[in-house]
C-alpha cells in the first residue's frame, strides 16, 4: 500500500513539472533569438525526460536521453555554440526541477529513504545527460574538423586545366599520406574527367621530398599512365635534385624541368 501511495506522489510531480515544461523552456533567454527558438525545442525534449525519470526507474529513458545528446551536440556544432551552452542548460533544469521535487517532498511528508531514492534517480539521470551530450558534441565536433581538414586539402590540391589537353597540379605545402591519397584521387578523377594527354605536377612550393613523398608522385604518375595521361614534373629546384639522386630515386622515365614555364613550353611543344 504504502509503495502505491508512493508511486502516485511520484506521478503527481512528474505531471506537475510536464504541465510547465513549455514554461520552464522560455525562461533562460538569450540575446539571438534565432538560436533561442531552436534551443527550446530539446529543452522540452529534457524536461519531459527529467520529468519521467521521477516516477519511472526505466532503462528506456537512458536510451531516449541518448539519442537527446547525439541531437544537441549536432544543434550546436551546426550553430557553432561551445558545450557549455549544453552543459549550462542541464544544470539550469536540474536545479529548477530539483526544487520542485524538494517543495512536493516537504509537502507529502516523504521519508528520508523516499525522498533519497527519487534524487539519486534523478541525478543518475542528469549525469547521463551530461554524459551523453560531452560525448556525441566531441564526436560530431571532431568529424566536422576532418571533414573541413579533408575540404580544405582538397581545395588545396587542384587540377587546373590551362589547355584543352593540358592540366597542372601545383602542390604546396607538405605532402604527408592523407594529401598523397588526395593527390591520386584528384589527378584521376579530373585527369579523366577533362580527357587530359597531359598532366603537370608541380613541386616548387613542396618544402622536402623524402622517400614518402617520391613513392607517392611516382604512384600518381603510374596510375595516371595506366589512363593515356603524360606527366612531367616541373619545379625541381637544387635542394630538391639533390635529395632525389641521394635517395637512388630512378628519374630516367620522367621528364622533369626546373620551372613550371619550362614544362609548359615543353608540353605544348609535345602536343
Amino acid at each position: 500500500m504504502e509503495s502505491l501511495l508512493l508511486d502516485k506522489k511520484l506521478k503527481h510531480i512528474t505531471n506537475l513539472i510536464l504541465e510547465k515544461k513549455e514554461e520552464f523552456s522560455k525562461q533562460k533567454q538569450y540575446e539571438d533569438k534565432d538560436i533561442q527558438q531552436q534551443l527550446e525545442p530539446w529543452r522540452v525534449h529534457l524536461i519531459q525526460i527529467y520529468a519521467d525519470s521521477v516516477s519511472t526507474n526505466d532503462t528506456k529513458n537512458f536510451e531516449v536521453l541518448e539519442e537527446w545528446g547525439r541531437e544537441v551536440a549536432n544543434l550546436l556544432v551546426t550553430l557553432q555554440l561551445p558545450l557549455d551552452v549544453a552543459l549550462e542548460e542541464i544544470s539550469y533544469y536540474r536545479n529548477i526541477i530539483g526544487e520542485i521535487i524538494k517543495e512536493e517532498a516537504k509537502a507529502e511528508t516523504f521519508t528520508f529513504d523516499a525522498f533519497y531514492q527519487v534524487v539519486s534517480r534523478f541525478n543518475v539521470v542528469v549525469d547521463k545527460a551530461v554524459h551523453w551530450v560531452s560525448k556525441s558534441y566531441m564526436t560530431d565536433f571532431a568529424n566536422k574538423i576532418q571533414s573541413a581538414r579533408y575540404a580544405i586539402d582538397e581545395l588545396s590540391i587542384p587540377v587546373v586545366r590551362i589547355t584543352k589537353e593540358i592540366g597542372v597540379i601545383p602542390l604546396v605545402g607538405d605532402l604527408d599520406t592523407n594529401r598523397a591519397q588526395i593527390l591520386m584521387e584528384n589527378a584521376l578523377q579530373h585527369g579523366s574527367e577533362y580527357k587530359l594527354n597531359w598532366l603537370i605536377i608541380d613541386l616548387y612550393a613542396v618544402p622536402i621530398i623524402d622517400t614518402m613523398v617520391a613513392d607517392q608522385i611516382f604512384k600518381v604518375i603510374g596510375a595516371l599512365k595506366l589512363l593515356g595521361i603524360q606527366v612531367v614534373l616541373s619545379g625541381i629546384r637544387a635542394e630538391i635534385a639533390q635529395t632525389m639522386v641521394n635517395l637512388g630515386l630512378d628519374l630516367a622515365d620522367i621528364t622533369t624541368f626546373s620551372s613550371l614555364h619550362q614544362a609548359v613550353e615543353y608540353v605544348n611543344q609535345a602536343e
